[in-house]
């Protein structure tokens, strides 16, 4: 702590560190993923390197708990399916300040979301809480499903020398 004078004005200077970056969510819950069942929190720089670490993986994006309190059942939820279906995915949750950045990456328009990824490709989404025997079936079905491209907006490129060009 420093003290200046000017005048006849006292200026006190404290000791401030800047904050910390903020990887949390809103919510224990939420974080708990990373703590203690060994999610990665993923960002818009880092989800697409973690996306492609191999085999299947799941992003969770929860959108704001307060407007999505769904989020925090899903985020409950997910450890139990991955323990049921014996530890088959990584899961990865999406930093808050880079969910948009995600979700518009894989077509997620709806929160909370489970995006399916598989090598780095898209697989599917499943988007809201759902009853537990719904869950599974639906988690089986995505582990099943070959990768896909991802519901963006764009039209996919194609070589032009392709034999099945329909174009002019």
């Amino acid at each position: 702590m420093s003290i200046e004078t000017a005048s006849s004005e006292a200026l006190v200077t404290l000791p401030v560190a800047a904050p910390a970056a903020q990887l949390a969510t809103l919510s224990p819950l939420i974080d708990r993923l990373v703590s203690a069942h060994g999610a990665t929190w993923l960002t818009a720089d880092n989800v697409a390197d973690w996306a492609a670490g191999g085999g299947d993986r799941v992003i969770l994006l929860a959108g704001d708990p307060v407007r999505f309190p769904e989020a925090l059942d899903v985020a409950v939820v997910l450890p139990e399916l991955r323990q049921h279906f014996a530890q088959r995915f990584a899961v990865g949750v999406a930093v808050r300040e880079h969910e948009d950045a995600i979700a518009k990456r894989y077509g997620s328009i709806r929160w909370p979301a489970l995006v399916f990824v598989r090598d780095g490709q898209y697989v599917t989404v499943l988007s809201g809480m759902l009853d537990w025997d719904v869950y599974v079936e639906r988690v089986a079905e995505a582990l099943a499903m070959p990768a896909s491209r991802a519901p963006t907006i764009g039209i996919p490129v194609r070589n032009g020398s392709a034999s099945d060009s329909s174009c002019h």
